[in-house]
């Protein structure tokens, strides 16, 4: 236990040092041979590395329409309802988030709008690691399918030769997702980014993963023009912030269930009760033996740090200092409070609200950004899949007036050109009029 105002400035900000993000020279080099790889060969690179790093003997790339079809009859009844009660709710969020165009008059004459387009195309992203992970089918699918993009491309590694599992395929479904891709790592970003005769070529890459993946979505982004990703991403992380009648169970339930993501996951609990802390390390202790990815979690509470803040008010300036991706109050009365809320990801109110509720089915995005990030990038929304634009319309009068706004500034500017382009409709006006 750390208590946050009997320690120098220095140990304050060590206990809230993140994990060093693996962002070597090395994994950079390695992607860049893997794009370059992608880039020549396309469709066999992609087939050579499935045998390389995932172990598949007679790897493909696209999966038959025919089985993403068929999966949900291989899914159980509880899994099947699972996967549509967290589709329905998070397509009802991010429904209400469709955008609408505006129209209006700056001055007489002079009409401005904004325009919402969808991109086009867009790829997503979804990690295969030791566990399928359909939740992050529905969290991006969800949004690419409401946006109306036209190309759609997914793609997920898939180890040795078992087929592609049927709750990933099914979320698909749902999304109205019919590209899927087995396929993986640094490899299936550069796929997305350059095209292959298998995999189409997108304008956004959505979705998180590892390093490699992570560093080669910040390299399509950096060198190919119009390329973009969602953003950057780092290891998870949680930040509980608990009072003095706060149920240690509960708060130990909510650091493991991040602590088990990776071994470089973070946890930080905030508490103006040392009783409630000693209490929950308590706890820690006995649920952990009961995880089976412990040996991860105990590894991710190494990172981690318990604070002693003199005040709850003190605890949401040490939040805003950590900018955690998850934030939750565990408070008797939150409301308070959350006009205190600064740089967090997500928030979960109260003791009914447990993060793994935002990370499968409550309807908001569990794709949030981490690693301090939260202090200027957004969960991810609906308007990530769209682009917007803008569009005048000036009538003669109407330039006529704002030709006195434009030829000034103009002139200040030393643009003759741009006062040019003003001054000879004025001409052309006036000589209408002769």
């Amino acid at each position: 236990m750390l208590r946050w105002n009997e320690v120098s400035t220095d140990a304050q900000a060590a206990a809230l040092m993140r994990p060093a993000v693996s962002a070597s020279a090395e994994v950079e080099a390695i992607c860049q041979a893997i794009m370059a790889n992608v880039k020549e060969q396309g469709d066999t690179a992609l087939l050579n590395m499935a045998k390389q790093y995932d172990n598949r003997e007679t790897p493909r790339l696209l999966v038959p329409l025919s089985e993403i079809n068929d999966a949900e009859q291989q899914l159980s009844s509880e899994l099947k309802y699972a996967i549509d009660t967290a589709y329905a709710n998070v397509k009802r969020f991010h429904q209400a988030q469709l955008p609408k165009d505006i129209k209006l008059s700056t001055q007489p004459g002079v009409l401005c709008e904004l325009k919402y387009q969808a991109i086009e195309a867009v790829g997503i992203y979804v990690p295969g690691g030791s566990a399928p992970l359909p939740s992050s089918v529905i969290m991006q699918g969800v949004l690419a399918q409401l946006s109306g993009a036209k190309t759609v491309v997914l793609t997920t590694p898939v180890q040795g030769d078992l087929p592609i599992n049927p709750a990933i395929l099914y979320a698909a479904k749902l999304c109205g997702i019919k590209t899927i891709v087995e396929s993986g790592g640094a490899g299936a970003i550069a796929a997305m980014a350059y095209g292959t005769d298998s995999v189409p070529k997108v304008n956004k890459i959505f979705g998180p993963g590892n390093s490699f993946v992570t560093m080669a979505k910040q390299l399509v982004a950096q060198t190919i023009p119009g390329m973009a990703i969602d953003m950057p991403a780092g290891p998870s992380e949680v930040l509980v912030i608990a009072d003095e009648r706060a149920n240690p169970e509960f708060i130990a339930a909510d650091l493991l269930s991040q602590a088990e993501h990776g071994t470089d996951s973070q946890v930080i609990l905030l508490s103006n009760c040392a009783l409630i802390i000693a209490q929950t390390e308590q706890a820690i202790e006995r649920q952990l033996t009961a995880l089976s990815r412990r040996d991860i979690a105990a590894q991710a509470l190494a990172n981690s740090s318990f604070i002693l803040v003199d005040s709850i008010e003190q605890a949401f300036d040490v939040s805003a200092q950590y900018g955690p991706e998850h934030l939750i109050l565990q408070l008797a009365d939150a409301n308070p409070y959350l006009a205190k809320v600064k740089n967090a990801g997500s928030v979960f109110v109260g003791d009914y609200t447990p993060e793994s509720a935002g990370d499968y089915a409550s309807g908001t995005n569990h794709v949030l950004p981490t690693y301090g990030y939260s202090a200027t990038y957004s969960s991810l929304n609906l308007l990530d899949f769209f682009r917007t634009y803008t569009v005048q319309t000036i009538t003669e009068n109407g330039l006529k007036n704002l030709s006195k706004a434009i030829l000034p500034l103009a002139d200040a500017e030393g643009l003759d050109a741009h006062a040019s382009a003003v001054k000879v409709r004025l001409e052309a006006m006036n000589r209408g009029n002769e």
